[in-house]
């Protein structure tokens, strides 16, 4: 009895410190270091001076339909056109996207073998004329200030990497990812506020060529470059004003097989890639991995470690009896929004469905290995 209340404590305490209590903790910890006078520079504050050169890597696979658009977006942007170069790395594309990324305009177009995105990035970058390397999916849109925003930080001789905000547009289905995204962008300001992102998107992001990493080629730059930089004496912070918008998977089940490929790249960053090992990490930034990455991809077994114990003790009532009910109704939920697409039905479906896509990463990846390739999300292009 006593190690199964051990397990349900352990598992719904953590649960709820991963979701709720770490974002809480980061707040107090931002609120005490304003009360000091001493809060970290943010993007606002550095780098006023005249904006610096930088290429603009777009790594496409199949975007024919997309690509000049982006390139177009690119060339609209509020930043000198003597300082920006755009470059496209066609990672074997089957169909017109070099052809239509020339027309639109790109500075440098290439044609590469089928590499992977990251490869396909690491070739960019060893062709690209300048310092500062910006980073974007081909399905994305940028404000006009976006870029201005994104270097703005690097005025910071300690930042090594910046990530921009980006607005997940969703014109039809029940995906539930802009709410989710909404909370991710909120605690990632605090963390870059304190210390540094423990994560990043790629929608919009930038680094130096001094701090650019490679890695391999099935981890992808969101989850790995963060924390290897800091490890290596970078700060990775977030630039909220360098907005970007995209598409996103129309359906919950749709998100779920998004996150599920995007997993089984992300597990073998966690647990192979140096993330869990704590060198490099200062004691905050540790503990904000520990809070942030790793408590956040064990859920789904938290999540059973939970229901199993509470069902196991249920008989007894009290608060185990009272989980079990609150774990039961968490699932009938998300079962209902098929039948009874209410919006609180929804978040519950995709809050079930999303935490399983951790899970079933983490068996492709075992059981299969993971593909250098990938191919768009559907409903996003």
């Amino acid at each position: 009895m006593r190690a199964r209340e051990t397990i349900f404590w352990a598992s719904a305490g953590l649960l709820v410190y991963a979701h709720a209590g770490y974002p809480l903790a980061l707040g107090a910890l931002a609120a005490i270091r304003r009360r000091r006078g001493s809060p970290r520079a943010t993007a606002r504050d550095r780098g006023q001076g005249e904006l610096p050169g930088v290429s603009v890597i777009v790594a496409a696979y199949a975007e024919q339909d997309v690509i000049a658009r982006r390139v177009a977006n690119l060339r609209q942007l509020r930043y000198p056109a003597d300082r920006l170069e755009v470059i496209v790395a066609c990672d074997g594309s089957p169909d017109a996207t070099a052809q239509r990324a020339r027309d639109a305009g790109a500075d440098l177009v290439l044609e590469l073998p089928r590499v992977g995105k990251v490869r396909a990035q690491d070739a960019a970058v060893a062709r690209a004329s300048h310092d500062l390397l910006a980073f974007s999916d081909a399905n994305c849109t940028w404000e006009p200030d976006a870029l201005t925003a994104l270097v703005r930080p690097f005025g910071d001789p300690r930042v090594g990497y910046v990530c921009g905000s980006v607005r997940f547009v969703n014109d039809r289905g029940d995906n539930q990812e802009g709410v989710y995204w909404r909370y991710e962008m909120w605690v990632r300001s605090l963390e870059s506020a304190l210390r540094s992102v423990t994560g990043g998107n790629g929608a919009i992001y930038a680094t130096r060529r001094a701090s650019y990493l490679r890695v391999d080629p099935i981890m992808g730059h969101d989850l790995s470059f963060p924390f290897n930089m800091v490890k290596r004496g970078w700060r990775a912070v977030y630039a909220p004003d360098a907005r970007a918008s995209e598409r996103m998977v129309p359906t919950i089940e749709g998100e779920f097989r998004r996150k599920r490929r995007m997993m089984s790249h992300g597990w073998p960053i966690v647990l192979r890639g140096g993330m869990l090992s704590p060198r490099g990490y200062d004691p905050l930034y540790g503990a904000m991995i520990f809070s942030h990455r790793v408590l956040r991809y064990a859920s789904p077994f938290l999540h059973l470690a939970a229901l199993a114990s509470s069902a196991a003790l249920a008989g007894g009532g009290g608060p185990y009896a009272l989980a079990l009910a609150l774990q039961a109704a968490l699932l009938a939920s998300a079962l209902g929004a098929r039948a009874l697409p209410a919006r609180p039905l929804l978040l519950a479906r995709y809050y079930v469905l999303t935490t399983a896509a951790l899970a079933a990463g983490l068996w492709d990846w075992l059981a299969h290995g993971t593909q250098v390739g990938w191919e768009a999300a559907e409903g996003t292009r």
